[in-house]
């Protein structure tokens, strides 16, 4: 797995991803406040640098040298 999400991109996921699981937990997690618990997903390619999706599209944001 070749990193395919710049740096700048793998800040603002990791901070959406923790604001969504953050809110499930205010929330309760009753009714919908389950669909919070999707911040999984941007926390989780924010923390390996890849997101699959990128990967399928050939969309690479790393900056290259």
């Amino acid at each position: 797995m070749t990193r395919n999400i710049g740096n700048s991109e793998r800040i603002i996921r990791a901070v959406v991803g923790t604001e969504l699981i953050a809110a499930f937990f205010i929330t309760g997690g009753g009714g919908w406040s389950w669909l919070y618990l999707l911040g999984i997903i941007p926390l989780a390619t924010a923390a390996v640098g890849w997101c699959p999706p990128y990967a399928m599209l050939g969309i690479n944001t790393c900056k290259t040298r």
